[in-house]
């Protein structure tokens, strides 16, 4: 046994050998073949050719970039070519001083209308690729804003794709909220550790104000799941709407209430029920009841300057109702435990 297994090994040595030679030629025939372009997109790059004679490497604005892109891959058969989107533009190319059929660029004296620029994209994005079926009738749709308001074609990298990024595109119309994420308690859209499109579909939406969920709570839930119940005891606004008591993209009230406790809660709550004094800043020190003592608006102050309300005081009505967003305890019924 010990000579036949002797005899084998310079055949096995052999077949070893023929192997790793052929293995770099197969190699070298894969990567040339990768290199290679397809007949697609072969067929794909010629079409280009026509626009790409004169909108090459040395034209001002950034064209060639595209190939990096989604809308560059020109192997696939979805991907569109200039025409799809620019249009035939057959007197363009004829003469280079006309303008093509379709105008994307913002700055241009002949910019097309805001239809045009959409449906060059909805001709692929409505059905057939990542398909907006909620665009028409949308809250952007109806503005005027365009695919193109936030979208850089032409860009490997999209701001509008990118998390970190992707607020400041959102905060060029919605101003009002950019200033709201300044506030002390915000959620960490500057940190770049959400995006705008973690709660909005900028696309269309079946919820309120382009929400990605059915409602406000849903959408909410999403990440606080811990708020989602159901409860044994509920808390009525909490169940009904977070935006009743919150506000979401900032608020100088943590965490992102509208108003501190407890003028938040007797908001609802009105002096009727418990507590029976309507707090207000006059019953901190100072304050027209504290300094005399007197009745306002159904509340009773101590009299004293010093010695203002106390659930005014680094208190509130959370410090004893803690489970404000509901409580599953037997014990729970006025959201104490």
């Amino acid at each position: 046994m010990a000579h036949a297994e002797t005899r084998r090994l310079p055949h096995l040595a052999a077949s070893v050998a023929a192997l790793l030679a052929f293995l770099p030629a197969v190699g070298a025939g894969a990567s040339l073949a990768a290199d290679e372009p397809t007949g697609l997109a072969r067929a794909a790059l010629n079409e280009d050719g026509a626009c790409t004679t004169c909108h090459g490497a040395s034209w001002p604005k950034p064209i060639l970039s595209i190939y990096q892109t989604r809308h560059g891959a020109r192997a696939d058969s979805r991907t569109p070519a200039c025409q799809s989107c620019h249009g035939p533009s057959d007197a363009h190319r004829e003469n280079p001083g006309d303008k093509v059929d379709v105008v994307f660029g913002a700055k241009s004296k002949n910019i097309s209308t805001a239809d045009a620029r959409n449906a060059a994209c909805l001709s692929c994005h409505e059905t057939r690729v990542l398909s907006r079926t909620d665009w028409v009738g949308s809250q952007h749709q109806t503005r005027g804003v365009t695919c193109t308001s936030c979208h850089e074609i032409h860009t490997p990298n999209q701001r509008v794709l990118d998390k970190a990024t992707q607020s400041e595109v959102c905060f060029a119309c919605h101003k009002e909220q950019r200033a709201q994420t300044h506030r002390i308690s915000t959620h960490p859209l500057r940190a770049g550790r959400m995006a705008c499109s973690d709660c909005h579909n900028p696309h269309g939406s079946t919820g309120p104000k382009l929400l990605v969920k059915e409602t406000v709570n849903d959408t909410c839930y999403t990440c606080h799941a811990e708020k989602r119940g159901p409860f044994l005891w509920e808390h009525a606004p909490a169940s009904d709407d977070c935006t009743n008591c919150h506000t979401p993209h900032g608020s100088n009230n943590t965490p992102l209430l509208k108003v501190r406790a407890p003028w938040l809660c007797q908001q609802c709550h009105a002096p009727s029920g418990h507590p029976t004094n309507a707090y207000s800043a006059a019953n901190l020190p100072g304050g027209e009841v504290a300094i005399s003592g007197t009745t306002l608006a159904g509340g009773v102050a101590s009299g004293a300057p010093e010695n203002p309300a106390p659930q005014l005081l680094l208190r509130g009505c959370n410090n004893c109702h803690v489970q404000v967003h509901g409580s599953n305890h037997p014990g729970g019924a006025l959201l104490l435990r």
